[in-house]
Protein backbone atom coordinates (compact mmCIF):
# COMPACT_ATOMS: atom_id res chain seq x y z
CA UNK A 1 0.00 0.00 0.00
CA UNK A 2 1.48 3.56 -0.96
CA UNK A 3 1.70 6.21 1.36
CA UNK A 4 2.17 9.44 1.33
CA UNK A 5 3.55 12.68 2.87
CA UNK A 6 1.33 15.76 3.69
CA UNK A 7 3.60 17.69 0.78
CA UNK A 8 3.35 14.14 -1.49
CA UNK A 9 -0.18 13.95 -0.88
CA UNK A 10 -0.91 17.41 -2.00
CA UNK A 11 1.24 17.26 -4.92
CA UNK A 12 -0.70 14.50 -5.94
CA UNK A 13 -4.30 15.61 -5.68
CA UNK A 14 -2.57 18.64 -7.54
CA UNK A 15 -1.93 15.82 -10.75
CA UNK A 16 -4.87 13.89 -10.36
CA UNK A 17 -7.23 16.91 -10.60
CA UNK A 18 -4.77 18.22 -13.94
CA UNK A 19 -5.43 14.76 -14.97
CA UNK A 20 -8.93 15.06 -14.86
CA UNK A 21 -9.02 18.41 -16.30
CA UNK A 22 -6.90 17.59 -19.73
CA UNK A 23 -9.93 14.29 -19.85
CA UNK A 24 -12.89 17.18 -19.51
CA UNK A 25 -11.16 19.14 -21.86
CA UNK A 26 -10.84 16.63 -24.28
CA UNK A 27 -15.08 15.58 -24.00
CA UNK A 28 -15.02 19.41 -24.62
CA UNK A 29 -13.63 19.43 -27.70
CA UNK A 30 -15.65 16.30 -29.14
CA UNK A 31 -18.60 16.16 -30.98
CA UNK A 32 -21.83 13.58 -30.29
CA UNK A 33 -21.57 10.11 -32.20
CA UNK A 34 -24.35 10.33 -35.13
CA UNK A 35 -27.59 8.68 -35.33
CA UNK A 36 -27.63 6.83 -38.88
CA UNK A 37 -30.90 5.36 -39.78
CA UNK A 38 -30.95 2.29 -42.10
CA UNK A 39 -34.06 1.87 -44.85
CA UNK A 40 -35.05 -1.56 -44.73
CA UNK A 41 -37.70 -1.98 -47.65
CA UNK A 42 -39.04 -5.67 -45.54
CA UNK A 43 -40.02 -4.16 -42.55
CA UNK A 44 -42.74 -1.07 -43.31
CA UNK A 45 -43.86 0.83 -39.96
CA UNK A 46 -40.28 -0.20 -38.62
CA UNK A 47 -37.65 2.15 -38.72
CA UNK A 48 -34.12 1.17 -38.12
CA UNK A 49 -31.21 3.23 -36.39
CA UNK A 50 -27.58 2.88 -36.32
CA UNK A 51 -25.42 4.91 -33.28
CA UNK A 52 -22.54 5.17 -35.18
CA UNK A 53 -19.64 5.08 -32.36
CA UNK A 54 -16.95 4.81 -34.87
CA UNK A 55 -16.71 8.65 -34.88
CA UNK A 56 -14.84 8.78 -31.46
CA UNK A 57 -10.99 10.22 -32.05
CA UNK A 58 -10.02 6.66 -30.71
CA UNK A 59 -12.63 5.26 -33.22
CA UNK A 60 -14.47 2.61 -31.35
CA UNK A 61 -17.80 2.24 -28.55
CA UNK A 62 -14.60 1.81 -26.06
CA UNK A 63 -14.05 5.50 -26.38
CA UNK A 64 -16.84 6.00 -23.49
CA UNK A 65 -15.91 3.20 -21.76
CA UNK A 66 -12.08 4.45 -21.38
CA UNK A 67 -12.84 7.53 -20.45
CA UNK A 68 -15.25 6.70 -17.87
CA UNK A 69 -12.62 3.98 -16.63
CA UNK A 70 -10.20 6.27 -16.17
CA UNK A 71 -11.95 8.98 -14.17
CA UNK A 72 -13.22 6.35 -11.94
CA UNK A 73 -9.74 5.43 -11.25
CA UNK A 74 -8.44 8.86 -10.71
CA UNK A 75 -11.57 10.10 -8.81
CA UNK A 76 -10.65 7.39 -6.48
CA UNK A 77 -7.26 7.65 -5.72
CA UNK A 78 -5.95 4.61 -7.99
CA UNK A 79 -3.80 6.29 -10.29
CA UNK A 80 -0.82 8.27 -9.50
CA UNK A 81 1.44 10.24 -11.94
CA UNK A 82 4.01 7.92 -13.44
CA UNK A 83 1.92 4.92 -12.50
CA UNK A 84 1.66 2.10 -15.40
CA UNK A 85 -1.95 1.28 -16.40
CA UNK A 86 -2.64 -2.31 -17.64
CA UNK A 87 -5.75 -3.39 -18.73
CA UNK A 88 -7.16 -7.19 -20.40
CA UNK A 89 -8.21 -6.16 -23.78
CA UNK A 90 -8.95 -7.85 -27.22
CA UNK A 91 -8.35 -4.64 -28.77
CA UNK A 92 -10.57 -1.90 -28.87
CA UNK A 93 -10.77 -1.01 -25.03
CA UNK A 94 -7.04 -1.07 -25.39
CA UNK A 95 -6.83 1.78 -27.79
CA UNK A 96 -8.89 4.02 -26.38
CA UNK A 97 -7.17 3.38 -23.06
CA UNK A 98 -3.95 3.79 -24.57
CA UNK A 99 -5.36 7.33 -25.72
CA UNK A 100 -6.77 8.42 -22.33
CA UNK A 101 -2.73 7.04 -20.55
CA UNK A 102 -0.91 9.19 -22.94
CA UNK A 103 -3.31 11.96 -22.59
CA UNK A 104 -2.59 12.50 -18.60
CA UNK A 105 1.10 11.08 -18.95
CA UNK A 106 0.93 7.55 -18.08
CA UNK A 107 2.25 4.43 -19.57
CA UNK A 108 0.11 2.18 -20.92
CA UNK A 109 0.48 -2.03 -21.22
CA UNK A 110 -2.33 -4.22 -22.99
CA UNK A 111 -2.68 -7.79 -22.07
CA UNK A 112 -4.46 -9.42 -24.91
CA UNK A 113 -5.13 -12.50 -27.27
CA UNK A 114 -2.45 -13.78 -29.80
CA UNK A 115 -5.05 -13.73 -32.13
CA UNK A 116 -5.54 -9.58 -31.55
CA UNK A 117 -5.45 -8.33 -35.45
CA UNK A 118 -2.55 -6.22 -36.15
CA UNK A 119 -4.19 -3.31 -37.25
CA UNK A 120 -5.22 -3.32 -33.34
CA UNK A 121 -2.13 -3.88 -31.83
CA UNK A 122 -0.83 -0.82 -34.58
CA UNK A 123 -3.58 1.37 -33.04
CA UNK A 124 -2.41 0.74 -29.51
CA UNK A 125 1.10 1.51 -30.44
CA UNK A 126 0.01 4.05 -32.14
CA UNK A 127 -1.51 5.49 -29.39
CA UNK A 128 2.00 5.53 -27.39
CA UNK A 129 0.89 1.76 -25.62
CA UNK A 130 2.54 -1.48 -25.54
CA UNK A 131 0.97 -4.96 -26.25
CA UNK A 132 1.87 -8.06 -24.00
CA UNK A 133 0.25 -11.13 -26.57
CA UNK A 134 -0.59 -14.42 -24.49
CA UNK A 135 -2.36 -17.85 -25.96
CA UNK A 136 -4.57 -18.82 -23.16
CA UNK A 137 -8.05 -16.35 -22.93
CA UNK A 138 -8.48 -17.26 -19.46
CA UNK A 139 -5.34 -16.28 -17.72
CA UNK A 140 -5.71 -12.62 -19.57
CA UNK A 141 -6.71 -11.69 -16.21
CA UNK A 142 -4.51 -12.66 -13.96
CA UNK A 143 -1.48 -11.80 -15.91
CA UNK A 144 -2.58 -8.44 -16.60
CA UNK A 145 -2.91 -8.71 -12.33
CA UNK A 146 0.81 -10.24 -12.24
CA UNK A 147 1.85 -6.78 -14.69
CA UNK A 148 0.41 -4.71 -12.60
CA UNK A 149 1.51 -5.53 -9.06
CA UNK A 150 5.43 -6.31 -10.73
CA UNK A 151 5.62 -2.76 -12.18
CA UNK A 152 3.86 -1.13 -9.51
CA UNK A 153 1.11 0.24 -11.94
CA UNK A 154 -2.73 0.14 -11.76
CA UNK A 155 -4.75 -2.83 -13.38
CA UNK A 156 -7.83 -1.04 -14.33
CA UNK A 157 -10.00 -4.41 -14.92
CA UNK A 158 -12.67 -2.98 -17.77
CA UNK A 159 -14.43 -6.30 -16.72
CA UNK A 160 -15.48 -5.77 -13.43
CA UNK A 161 -15.45 -2.24 -13.01
CA UNK A 162 -17.45 -1.19 -16.59
CA UNK A 163 -20.61 -1.19 -15.12
CA UNK A 164 -19.98 0.91 -12.26
CA UNK A 165 -17.66 3.50 -13.53
CA UNK A 166 -20.17 4.53 -16.55
CA UNK A 167 -22.54 7.79 -15.39
CA UNK A 168 -25.60 5.64 -16.23
CA UNK A 169 -28.12 8.33 -14.76
CA UNK A 170 -26.89 11.40 -17.21
CA UNK A 171 -23.35 12.63 -18.23
CA UNK A 172 -24.15 12.10 -21.84
CA UNK A 173 -23.96 8.30 -21.31
CA UNK A 174 -24.84 6.38 -25.02
CA UNK A 175 -28.63 5.81 -23.59
CA UNK A 176 -28.97 9.39 -22.96
CA UNK A 177 -27.63 10.77 -26.12
CA UNK A 178 -30.04 8.04 -28.13
CA UNK A 179 -32.81 9.55 -26.46
CA UNK A 180 -31.78 13.05 -27.09
CA UNK A 181 -31.05 11.98 -30.70
CA UNK A 182 -34.25 10.83 -31.51
CA UNK A 183 -36.60 13.23 -30.15
CA UNK A 184 -37.58 14.63 -33.75
CA UNK A 185 -37.72 10.70 -35.36
CA UNK A 186 -41.58 9.32 -36.27
CA UNK A 187 -41.26 6.80 -33.25
CA UNK A 188 -39.01 8.88 -30.75
CA UNK A 189 -39.12 5.91 -28.02
CA UNK A 190 -37.28 3.01 -29.58
CA UNK A 191 -39.14 0.02 -28.89
CA UNK A 192 -35.77 -1.93 -28.93
CA UNK A 193 -32.33 -1.04 -27.63
CA UNK A 194 -30.12 -3.39 -29.03
CA UNK A 195 -25.84 -4.04 -28.41
CA UNK A 196 -23.38 -7.09 -28.23
CA UNK A 197 -21.86 -7.83 -24.86
CA UNK A 198 -18.37 -7.57 -23.97
CA UNK A 199 -17.96 -6.12 -20.83
CA UNK A 200 -21.05 -5.59 -20.26
CA UNK A 201 -21.11 -2.12 -19.27
CA UNK A 202 -22.81 -0.57 -21.99
CA UNK A 203 -25.80 -2.97 -22.31
CA UNK A 204 -26.10 -2.22 -18.63
CA UNK A 205 -26.21 1.13 -18.74
CA UNK A 206 -28.83 1.11 -22.10
CA UNK A 207 -31.26 -1.73 -19.38
CA UNK A 208 -30.43 0.84 -16.22
CA UNK A 209 -30.99 4.34 -17.66
CA UNK A 210 -34.74 3.11 -19.53
CA UNK A 211 -35.70 2.20 -16.63
CA UNK A 212 -34.27 5.41 -14.74
CA UNK A 213 -36.19 7.06 -17.41
CA UNK A 214 -39.51 5.10 -17.02
CA UNK A 215 -39.45 4.23 -20.80
CA UNK A 216 -41.43 1.27 -21.77
CA UNK A 217 -38.49 0.66 -23.90
CA UNK A 218 -36.78 -3.18 -24.26
CA UNK A 219 -32.98 -3.75 -23.90
CA UNK A 220 -31.51 -6.66 -26.10
CA UNK A 221 -27.77 -7.89 -25.70
CA UNK A 222 -26.29 -9.73 -28.35
CA UNK A 223 -23.77 -12.52 -27.58
CA UNK A 224 -21.17 -14.31 -29.92
CA UNK A 225 -20.72 -17.92 -30.97
CA UNK A 226 -17.72 -18.93 -28.22
CA UNK A 227 -19.05 -16.77 -25.59
CA UNK A 228 -21.17 -17.50 -21.37
CA UNK A 229 -23.39 -15.08 -21.06
CA UNK A 230 -26.04 -16.06 -23.13
CA UNK A 231 -25.96 -19.44 -21.42
CA UNK A 232 -25.57 -17.20 -17.99
CA UNK A 233 -28.40 -15.26 -18.91
CA UNK A 234 -30.93 -18.72 -19.80
CA UNK A 235 -29.47 -20.84 -16.62
CA UNK A 236 -28.17 -18.00 -14.19
CA UNK A 237 -24.99 -20.29 -13.53
CA UNK A 238 -22.24 -17.71 -12.63
CA UNK A 239 -19.32 -20.41 -13.31
CA UNK A 240 -19.95 -21.41 -16.49
CA UNK A 241 -16.14 -21.02 -18.71
CA UNK A 242 -14.83 -21.43 -21.92
CA UNK A 243 -11.07 -22.10 -23.54
CA UNK A 244 -11.99 -20.48 -26.65
CA UNK A 245 -11.93 -16.92 -27.29
CA UNK A 246 -14.18 -15.47 -28.82
CA UNK A 247 -13.51 -14.88 -33.00
CA UNK A 248 -15.89 -12.15 -33.07
CA UNK A 249 -13.41 -9.25 -31.57
CA UNK A 250 -14.21 -7.19 -28.64
CA UNK A 251 -17.58 -9.30 -27.91
CA UNK A 252 -18.33 -11.94 -25.78
CA UNK A 253 -16.63 -13.49 -22.57
CA UNK A 254 -15.09 -17.35 -21.81
CA UNK A 255 -16.04 -16.29 -18.37
CA UNK A 256 -19.23 -14.37 -16.64
CA UNK A 257 -17.97 -11.41 -15.76
CA UNK A 258 -18.81 -8.83 -13.35
CA UNK A 259 -20.36 -5.92 -15.21
CA UNK A 260 -22.89 -8.41 -17.05
CA UNK A 261 -26.01 -7.52 -15.18
CA UNK A 262 -28.76 -10.11 -16.78
CA UNK A 263 -31.38 -8.56 -14.16
CA UNK A 264 -31.22 -5.27 -16.79
CA UNK A 265 -31.63 -7.04 -19.83
CA UNK A 266 -35.22 -8.13 -21.19
CA UNK A 267 -34.11 -10.29 -23.83
CA UNK A 268 -30.93 -12.06 -25.29
CA UNK A 269 -30.07 -13.25 -28.99
CA UNK A 270 -26.89 -15.57 -29.34
CA UNK A 271 -25.37 -15.34 -32.69
CA UNK A 272 -23.12 -17.68 -34.78
CA UNK A 273 -19.95 -16.22 -35.93
CA UNK A 274 -20.77 -16.56 -39.71
CA UNK A 275 -23.94 -14.77 -39.48
CA UNK A 276 -22.10 -11.95 -37.48
CA UNK A 277 -19.78 -11.07 -40.43
CA UNK A 278 -21.72 -12.11 -42.96
CA UNK A 279 -24.01 -8.95 -41.85
CA UNK A 280 -20.49 -6.82 -41.19
CA UNK A 281 -20.37 -7.79 -45.05
CA UNK A 282 -23.77 -6.85 -45.99
CA UNK A 283 -24.44 -4.20 -44.03
CA UNK A 284 -20.67 -2.15 -45.36
CA UNK A 285 -21.70 -2.67 -48.94
CA UNK A 286 -25.55 -0.76 -47.99
CA UNK A 287 -23.35 1.98 -45.96
CA UNK A 288 -20.81 2.53 -48.49
CA UNK A 289 -17.93 1.75 -45.73
CA UNK A 290 -16.18 -0.98 -43.91
CA UNK A 291 -17.41 -1.76 -39.98
CA UNK A 292 -16.37 -4.57 -37.90
CA UNK A 293 -17.70 -7.97 -37.02
CA UNK A 294 -19.01 -7.12 -33.67
CA UNK A 295 -21.64 -4.66 -35.64
CA UNK A 296 -22.66 -7.50 -37.96
CA UNK A 297 -23.33 -9.50 -34.30
CA UNK A 298 -25.53 -6.21 -33.57
CA UNK A 299 -27.70 -6.51 -36.97
CA UNK A 300 -28.60 -9.80 -36.77
CA UNK A 301 -29.89 -9.72 -33.12
CA UNK A 302 -31.75 -6.12 -34.86
CA UNK A 303 -33.37 -8.61 -37.59
CA UNK A 304 -34.89 -10.73 -34.63
CA UNK A 305 -35.93 -8.19 -32.47
CA UNK A 306 -37.33 -6.93 -35.49
CA UNK A 307 -39.07 -9.46 -36.46
CA UNK A 308 -40.74 -9.95 -33.66
CA UNK A 309 -42.35 -6.63 -33.59
CA UNK A 310 -43.40 -7.22 -36.99
CA UNK A 311 -45.22 -10.87 -36.06
CA UNK A 312 -46.72 -9.30 -33.24
CA UNK A 313 -48.38 -6.04 -35.93
CA UNK A 314 -46.12 -3.72 -33.69
CA UNK A 315 -44.90 -0.55 -35.14
CA UNK A 316 -41.89 1.47 -33.69
CA UNK A 317 -37.84 1.94 -33.80
CA UNK A 318 -34.97 0.24 -33.29
CA UNK A 319 -31.67 1.44 -32.58
CA UNK A 320 -28.57 -0.75 -32.35
CA UNK A 321 -24.52 0.21 -32.16
CA UNK A 322 -22.48 0.68 -35.31
CA UNK A 323 -19.20 0.03 -32.83
CA UNK A 324 -16.23 0.27 -34.87
CA UNK A 325 -14.31 0.97 -38.34
CA UNK A 326 -13.90 -2.28 -40.75
CA UNK A 327 -10.61 -0.93 -41.55
CA UNK A 328 -9.25 -2.27 -38.39
CA UNK A 329 -9.99 -5.53 -39.37
CA UNK A 330 -8.39 -5.41 -43.49
CA UNK A 331 -6.23 -8.59 -43.02
CA UNK A 332 -9.04 -10.36 -40.89
CA UNK A 333 -12.54 -10.24 -41.71
CA UNK A 334 -12.10 -8.21 -45.04
CA UNK A 335 -9.66 -10.73 -45.89
CA UNK A 336 -10.89 -13.82 -48.24
CA UNK A 337 -7.87 -16.18 -47.28
CA UNK A 338 -8.48 -15.42 -43.71
CA UNK A 339 -12.18 -16.44 -43.50
CA UNK A 340 -11.74 -19.49 -45.51
CA UNK A 341 -8.91 -20.27 -42.58
CA UNK A 342 -11.33 -19.50 -40.29
CA UNK A 343 -14.21 -21.00 -41.53
CA UNK A 344 -15.92 -17.98 -41.99
CA UNK A 345 -16.92 -18.09 -45.62
CA UNK A 346 -20.12 -16.44 -45.30
CA UNK A 347 -20.84 -15.99 -49.21
CA UNK A 348 -24.19 -17.95 -48.72
CA UNK A 349 -25.36 -16.42 -45.55
CA UNK A 350 -24.55 -12.91 -46.70
CA UNK A 351 -27.65 -13.28 -49.25
CA UNK A 352 -30.02 -14.84 -46.85
CA UNK A 353 -29.15 -11.17 -45.02
CA UNK A 354 -29.59 -9.36 -47.71
CA UNK A 355 -32.99 -11.25 -48.51
CA UNK A 356 -34.00 -10.80 -44.90
CA UNK A 357 -33.57 -7.04 -45.16
CA UNK A 358 -35.04 -6.55 -48.27
CA UNK A 359 -38.08 -8.80 -48.01
CA UNK A 360 -41.44 -9.51 -46.16
CA UNK A 361 -39.95 -12.24 -43.60
CA UNK A 362 -36.41 -13.54 -42.14
CA UNK A 363 -34.70 -15.87 -44.54
CA UNK A 364 -35.25 -19.52 -43.09
CA UNK A 365 -31.32 -20.50 -42.69
CA UNK A 366 -31.05 -17.22 -40.92
CA UNK A 367 -34.03 -17.73 -38.24
CA UNK A 368 -32.65 -21.07 -37.78
CA UNK A 369 -29.16 -20.07 -36.81
CA UNK A 370 -29.85 -17.38 -34.03
CA UNK A 371 -31.02 -18.84 -29.97
CA UNK A 372 -33.47 -16.46 -28.27
CA UNK A 373 -34.18 -16.14 -25.01
CA UNK A 374 -36.88 -13.36 -22.85
CA UNK A 375 -38.89 -11.59 -24.63
CA UNK A 376 -37.88 -12.86 -27.68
Amino acid sequence: MTTFSGHTRRADRGWVLAAVHRIEADFQRSSDTHLIPLQLAGFPGIDLYLKDESSHPTGSLKHRLARSLFLYALCNGWLHEGMTVVEASSGSTAVSEAYFARLVGLPFLAVMPSSTSPEKIRAIEFQGGRCHLIDDPMSIYAESQRLADGLGGHYMDQFTYAERATDWRANNNIAESIFEQMRLEKHPVPSWLISSAGTGGTVATLGRYVRYRARATRVCAADAEYSVFFEHYCNGNADLGLRESSRIEGIGRPRVEASFLPEVIDAMVKVPDVWSVAAMHELSARLGRGVGPSTGTNLVAALACMNRMRESGEIGSVVTLLCDAGQRYAHTYYSEDWLQRAGLNCAVERGAVAASLDSAQIAGALAASWRTAGEL
